[in-house]
């Protein structure tokens, strides 16, 4: 694979994964929306089938990473750095580029939602998701990246570590194609079950970022885009996310080669 395949086919990849990913979320949780509290079952399925879709997309140019840290466990597991630049670029990318595309289909329902007395308060006040001193988000922010539900660094970061492991030793034990250099056509559906599995099992403390781009490309999103009431954007614990599953990334990879090779 050259180096500007790996780049477009990581860009789409990814910008489809937060597109179908963040849609979800964003259909979710908006107040126009006709899935308005379809609740956690409808984001671990829709997450599943964007991770489907996206792999499948993008597998014939870059291999389908899609995952920073699913790219560092590869490069751990065969070396060869010399790429692993490129493919987070185009993750980073593609990334942000999904997350506006979510923002531009719910135009309508970010506005709506966001100017509604019941959601921002009255005229002039906080919105509410910022008002209680435990929070650092505003009331959108969570279609475009992750949080916790209980603040604690320590519990937050095992939690990614740990869901990220999972994740990454499922991808290189069972869902490597034939060359070892990404996902085969069997290990994106095996990948896809693996991340609503995630999800509905280990997501609800954090809401499983297990991918570092999927969190910090939204979030820089979220903090750029004309949003009225849009809040805070949580730079206090956007670290989390991108450490925890690059370190999950790192020790599945480790126990690979220990266990398996």
């Amino acid at each position: 694979m050259s180096s500007s395949d790996i780049f477009i086919g990581e860009t789409i990849g990814t910008a489809i994964l937060i597109l179908l990913g963040g849609g979800v979320c964003a259909a979710v949780t908006l107040k126009a929306s006709k899935a308005r509290n379809a609740g956690w079952l409808a984001i671990a399925f829709g997450w599943g089938f964007a991770v489907l879709t996206a792999v499948y997309t993008s597998a014939p140019l870059s291999g389908a990473h899609l995952n920073p840290a699913v790219t560092l466990a590869l490069t751990i597991k065969d070396g060869g750095w010399d790429n692993l630049p490129v493919y987070w670029g185009g993750q980073l990318l593609g990334a942000m580029i999904g997350a506006t595309l979510v923002w531009v289909v719910y135009y309508g329902q970010f506005r709506a939602h966001l100017t509604d007395p019941e959601i921002v308060g009255a005229a002039g006040d906080a919105p509410k998701a910022v008002e209680a001193e435990e929070s650092a988000a505003g009331p959108v922010l969570g279609i475009f990246s992750t949080g916790p539900e209980i603040r604690n660094a320590v519990q937050n970061l095992a939690t990614e570590i740990i869901g990220t492991i999972v994740l990454v030793l499922a991808v290189l034990t069972q869902g490597l194609n034939d060359k070892g250099n990404g996902l085969g056509p069997l290990g994106a559906l095996i990948t896809a079950l693996v991340v609503v599995s995630i999800g509905l099992s280990l997501g609800g403390p954090t809401g499983y970022a297990i991918n570092p781009a999927r969190d910090l490309g939204p979030r820089i999103v979220h903090a750029l885009l004309p949003l009225p009431n849009k809040g805070r954007s949580d730079w206090s614990y956007a670290w989390v996310p991108v450490v925890g599953p690059l370190i999950g990334g790192a020790i599945a990879a480790g126990l690979y080669n220990v266990a398996f090779a």
